[in-house]
């Protein structure tokens, strides 16, 4: 069960931040509505959220998870693989330091976006992609190694992220699409396959028993509530013009 969420507010220079969405310009005023209203979602879950302000400085802060793992054993504050990201993790790792357990960090030449790492109990899948690197995977796996924790490598070939196409529901339910409905390495879970037409919302987010779903896509928001789980649909119709979905938007332990 997770009690506690880290997030970032939005800055006025997202509309800068990193795309290939090719959705448009974002509207600042409406993603920090929708900004509020993922908080109340997580709210809802039971969570009790920090808000960090917003920096200016870094047009993609507020995809917070990107920069740390959080695990029930360690924290590991990640060196994002876009070179424009790498000023977010100081004020990440201030936030993290005091949450009772240890943390640790990821070392250059590595890189590593934690948008790459999927927790299933005690092993972390995590995501060969252009923000992650092969050294960096082997860095995570040294570290997770120390705290009974596996790592197992995933080269992507297609996604952005692992997590822009699989969510983790617990119960060895696996929300997939597309070149992970084929992969060997999640043949042990039920994977339960999102339509292509709706494969943003392969990105979905289990708390405690309820799962947050995007806006929009009814299909898998009913596919989802047939397993039996609770959702709360939540628009972030403006950070998806940046890449970003609902997992990026917070730490969650």
């Amino acid at each position: 069960m997770f009690t506690k969420a880290i997030v970032k507010r939005p800055c006025k220079n997202m509309v800068k931040g990193i795309t290939t969405a090719g959705l448009g310009r974002p509207d600042y005023n409406l993603a920090l509505d929708q900004h509020d209203n993922y908080i109340e979602a997580l709210e809802a879950c039971g969570l009790s959220v920090t808000i960090l302000e917003a920096d200016e400085e870094f047009p993609d802060s507020t995809f917070i998870e990107d920069t740390c793992l959080v695990t029930p054993a360690c924290a590991v504050i990640t060196r994002p693989g876009a070179e424009t990201r790498r000023g977010e993790i100081s004020a990440v790792a201030e936030a993290v330091k005091n949450i009772g357990v240890p943390v640790e960090s990821i070392q250059d030449p590595s890189t590593l976006d934690a948008g790459d790492i999927m927790m299933t109990g005690n092993q972390y899948y995590v995501g060969l992609s252009d923000r992650t690197n092969p050294a960096g995977t082997d860095q995570l796996g040294i570290i997770l190694e120390k705290y009974g924790l596996g790592v197992v490598p995933v080269p992507l070939s297609s996604m952005l992220h692992l997590k822009t196409g699989l969510s983790f529901l617990e119960h060895n339910n696996l929300l997939a699409v597309g070149e992970f409905l084929t992969r060997q390495e999640f043949r042990n879970f039920n994977l339960m396959a999102v339509d292509e037409d709706e494969a943003y919302a392969a990105n979905s987010v289990w708390i405690n028993e309820r799962v947050m779903v995007p806006a929009g896509f009814p299909k898998t928001r009913e596919m989802i509530e047939k397993k039996g789980y609770e959702t709360l649909g939540v628009d972030v119709s403006e950070f998806r013009k940046l890449d970003g979905g609902l997992s990026c938007l917070s730490l969650r332990f």
